[in-house]
């Protein structure tokens, strides 16, 4: 194997690799806005089920049992 052939086939598998590097960032990068996205919807919904369960007041199987039960 010659120098320049030795160099080609190096500097190919540095493309690739940097290509791959690129594509796994861009894929990093799309899966943060998701999380980000998910986690500010799950706020939102566990806020909204606050809100919900204040508006129902308390629950009736925490009240006791009237005197004649």
């Amino acid at each position: 194997m010659t120098d320049t052939s030795r160099l080609e086939a190096l500097e190919t598998r540095i493309a690739h690799h940097e290509r791959m590097i690129d594509d796994l960032n861009q894929t990093i990068t799309a899966q943060w806005k998701d999380i980000d996205r998910l986690k500010r919807e799950l706020q939102r919904l566990g806020d909204r089920v606050a809100t919900t369960e204040a508006a129902m007041g308390p629950d009736p199987g925490d009240e006791p049992p009237p005197p004649h039960w």
